[in-house]
């Protein structure tokens, strides 16, 4: 890919102004990355909105995993929950921007919002899905043994969902990233996506390439940390 990469652009296959060789990519990094762009260097930017996707992502899981696993086991919590959740699923995370503004501005409030909402809806599905996946023969061996609510959630319910859960959770930290973008992309002091705005204003094909693999960096990162997590919470699943 990258040979492929320099001869189209060597030989004027691909415009310059259409898209950067590697030559001009590896300047617009060198510029960010020491005198920076957009206010500030490249680590800062990515610094800035791995931030905002850990806000966002923290929150989705401590809302979406118990939401969906309380939906799962309780058929009155569905039935009280789940209608809601069925008018509010089908929304674009990014139709919530617009009203995300009006509440809470420009900030990085706003954003967290809404990174918190795209996250949330694939944990919450997952975590369902993964208490209904549970065989009935383990529940009615766990009350048969006499365990108590608590131990069956600790013991049970959430072993059992784990591997379904952490899918939602990928799922989840993927749909942060895009969000996340989409949300700089309208107003950002610094971050990811404002590298990708400012890319594009100054039709500057080189930084958004930087930009569009600082993304693909940053999130493919957290994925393996997420992944190495996911090894050492269920290490009995392989």
């Amino acid at each position: 890919m990258l040979v492929a990469w320099w001869l189209l652009t060597a030989t004027q296959t691909l415009p310059p102004t259409r898209f950067p060789s590697p030559a001009e990519v590896w300047a617009a990094l060198r510029q960010v990355a020491l005198t920076g762009y957009a206010d500030a260097r490249l680590h800062e930017h990515i610094l800035h909105s791995s931030k905002l996707v850990l806000m966002g992502f923290a929150v989705a899981i401590a809302t979406g995993v118990p939401l969906g696993l309380a939906m799962g086991w309780s058929r009155r919590a569905e039935a009280l929950v789940n209608p809601a959740f069925l008018l509010v699923r089908p929304i674009p995370p990014l139709a919530w921007i617009p009203l995300a503004i009006v509440w809470l501005g420009l900030g990085d409030a706003a954003k967290v919002l809404v990174i918190w909402f795209a996250a949330f809806v694939p944990s919450v599905i997952n975590s369902y899905a993964g208490v209904r996946s549970i065989e009935p023969h383990m529940l009615e061996a766990a009350r048969m043994l006499g365990v108590s609510r608590w131990m069956l959630v600790r013991e049970v319910l959430v072993p059992g969902a784990a591997p379904m859960i952490f899918t939602g959770l990928r799922l989840s930290l993927q749909a942060c990233w895009t969000t996340l973008v989409a949300g700089e992309l309208i107003g950002a002091a610094a971050g990811l996506g404002r590298v990708l705005s400012q890319g594009a204003l100054d039709i500057f094909p080189a930084m958004i390439l930087v930009g569009m693999v600082g993304v693909a960096v940053a999130g493919g990162v957290m994925t393996w940390a997420l992944g190495w997590i996911e090894r050492r919470a269920i290490a009995w699943r392989s």
